[in-house]
């Protein structure tokens, strides 16, 4: 359903005051399970209610309260899509930021405040279009859920996950999810406007190595060192050049970034290609390879005592269908004499950048804005697409933003002084709107 520009002007609006809102209400996850969605979770439900969407607060411990709610579409005979993001946020230290990081100010053209890209601005279009929908009395094309999850900052164990292994009847009749980090602009050399379309996620494997020594006098000369194993094995991964891999969304994504800017492209090699991607050159130059990155050493408690025991943490992350050559290639670095252990797996995710959810996106994004160019891209995080994925769900990431062409956006995720640009804030509404109404 079309809206007057006087509707379009009212939703945007809308949507930058529900931002603001939302980062008032600090909703922090501190991780081990120490967070507070309640707040967050009631005011979503009374938004949702006072246009008639009836919701159900779901709490899964003390104060770890999701949201969920179901709007008929009009063609019911047609599998559903889940429209969901996260209301918590990872903490923020007041004294580093230049705002009040819980004030929601304007200042420059933004909104500040945590949360304000991950990710309360897309939890702000979702309720502005949903609100929208219920006052001019649109159905939209085919049944939605709405989720609004709680805990997704420390490994979604209160959230998306405990939802589909607890309460998997409430996705019964939903094939595909749409969700946060995809579907912002990214200006690359050249000029050109790139949309990136989140299609795949890295798998975790994070892991613990440990090593076994002879305890002894720190004076003494001592050949069976823990310590010196880990190190060893630590310096070893840490250095590592791990080899350049081509995924389906990666090869899409770099062979149009040649395309676009006229480089070469080199199946083996993108690096020279990571030159034209400005400030997405950390996260995106992190899609072109597994990676293991030491985190953490523990080893020791007296200056002239040799330990008997040593270890190390590793963050590793895999590609879709490389997490067999991340272990392997760990455990060969690592050595015999040290032990690996596995702390936390999590799967990789790629899905087809194509079919009918696809060209919606990339319909509404051309719609607003004639130059952009919608690509896939992988992500080396991960998001809550991951627990619904193992109901079958298909999720993709697209939550739209048009950024300044300066605005180093990756560094803004969990960042110091987090802000959305109001006008990329009302471009990703009218977007998500559109979307919506051709799913």
């Amino acid at each position: 359903m079309k809206l007057s520009a006087d509707q379009i002007i009212e939703l945007e609006n809308e949507t930058i005051t529900l931002c603001q809102e939302m980062i008032r209400i600090p909703s922090v996850n501190y991780g081990e399970g120490r967070g507070d969605e309640k707040a967050m979770a009631e005011y979503v439900a009374a938004k949702l209610a006072e246009v008639g969407i009836k919701s159900e607060l779901i709490e899964t411990a003390p104060n770890r309260v999701n949201v969920v709610a179901k709007i008929e579409g009009s063609d019911k005979s047609r599998p559903g899509l889940v429209l969901h993001g996260h209301i918590d946020v990872v903490p923020a230290n007041a004294d580093d930021w230049s705002v009040d990081p819980f004030s929601g100010e304007i200042k420059d053209g933004f909104i500040w405040g945590r949360g304000a890209v991950d990710m309360k601005d897309m939890d702000a279009m979702i309720l502005a279009t949903v609100r929208m929908w219920q006052r001019v009395g649109y159905k939209p094309p085919r049944n939605i859920l709405l989720a609004f999850f709680a805990d997704e900052e420390a490994g979604s164990d209160y959230g998306s996950r405990w939802l589909v292994k607890n309460r998997p009847e409430l996705f019964d009749g939903y094939s595909e999810a749409v969700s946060e980090v995809g579907g912002f602009s990214l200006t690359i050399t050249g000029g050109h406007r790139l949309y990136l379309v989140e299609a795949a996620q890295k798998g975790i494997n994070w892991m613990k190595l440990s090593a076994k020594g002879t305890a002894g006098h720190g004076s003494f000369i001592n050949p069976d060192n823990a310590v010196t194993k880990v190190a060893d094995a630590v310096s070893r991964i840490g250095n590592y050049e791990w080899p350049q891999l081509e995924t389906k969304t990666s090869g899409l994504l770099f062979r149009k970034i040649a395309q676009l800017t006229g480089d070469k492209y080199d199946q083996k090699n993108v690096k020279p290609l990571l030159k034209h991607l400005g400030g997405a050159v950390k996260m995106l130059g992190a899609t072109i390879s597994n990676t293991a990155n030491p985190t953490m050493l523990e080893a020791g408690y007296k200056v002239n005592v040799i330990p008997q025991s040593a270890s190390a943490v590793v963050d590793g992350r895999f590609l879709p269908g490389y997490e067999d050559q991340l272990q392997e290639t760990i455990k060969r670095l690592a050595g015999d004499e040290i032990e690996v252990e596995i702390l936390t797996r999590d799967i990789a995710l790629e899905v087809e950048f194509a079919g009918p959810l696809v060209d919606a996106m990339c319909k509404a994004i051309t719609g607003e804005d004639k130059e952009g160019i919608p690509v896939p891209y992988l992500m080396s995080g991960g998001t809550d697409n991951k627990a619904l994925s193992d109901l079958g769900i298909i999720g993709y990431g697209f939550s739209p933003l048009r950024l300044p062409e300066n605005l180093d956006f990756f560094a803004l995720f969990h960042g110091v002084d987090e802000r959305v640009p109001i006008d990329g804030l009302k471009f990703g509404v009218r977007v998500l709107y559109e979307f919506l109404d051709n799913i």
